[in-house]
């Protein structure tokens, strides 16, 4: 009986040091998996403060390196290179552009003048808290590797815009909605560096030509 009771208290410890290792191997890989996401943060941080002040087309990826503090071999270990990084912030520009409410809270705009301006005042707010954003999205002539680093934010505007316009012009068909919703957004795009730029009183100036363009423009689509 006393042997059979220590091959079960033996056998017990084997059990328990099993557990316990798998919960420190466990343990471990959390504590690695929160060090890279950490590192994450720490270089896209950096990008968007390196392309906000550079601009896209002159940011490398050792400036880059150099602003998050680290080795251009420590970045390289989570992003092969510019490209892949400007779409990683696309895509977490374009998670927290979702959060940001454009347009009225589903209520009916009174005006179309409304419309816009509701539209417009917290894109151009998002401009100015992201400087990166603005590096990566308010140009019209972007490169094709530019174009595809930054489609996820792309996309969430552009069917944000869309939902907006067709809401406005109802009567649109495919074609001209999508014609109206691409005009729309270079009309914005070609803007924003200057409005972005301007002190605060020229600022609310610019924001109220881009306005009354846009309901200009809307206004005359058939």
């Amino acid at each position: 009986m006393r042997v059979s009771s220590r091959k079960v208290e033996y056998e017990q410890l084997l059990v328990f040091v099993d557990v316990w290792s798998a919960m420190s191997a466990d343990s471990q890989e959390t504590k690695r998996q929160a060090r890279g996401r950490a590192r994450i943060d720490q270089i896209l941080l950096a990008a968007a403060e390196t392309f906000g002040d550079l601009g896209y087309e002159s940011a490398t990826t050792n400036a880059i390196a150099a602003r998050a503090g680290i080795s251009p071999g420590s970045l390289y270990q989570f992003f092969k290179n510019k490209e892949d990084i400007a779409h990683a912030l696309s895509e977490r520009y374009a998670e927290q552009l979702s959060g940001v409410e454009l347009g009225t809270g589903g209520v009916e705009p009174a005006t179309l003048e409304s419309a816009v301006h509701a539209a417009i005042v917290p894109i151009v707010e998002f401009n100015r808290a992201n400087p990166g954003y603005k590096a990566l999205f308010a140009r019209t002539d972007m490169p094709a590797s530019m174009r595809e680093a930054v489609a996820p934010v792309r996309e969430n505007l552009h069917g944000r815009v869309r939902v907006g316009v067709a809401r406005l012009l109802p009567h649109l068909d495919d074609g001209d909605l999508e014609r109206t919703v691409l005009v729309v957004m270079h009309m914005v795009q070609g803007l924003m560096p200057l409005i972005v730029a301007a002190p605060d009183a020229e600022r609310a100036a610019l924001i109220r030509e881009l306005e009354r363009s846009l309901v200009a423009y809307l206004r005359s689509v058939p």
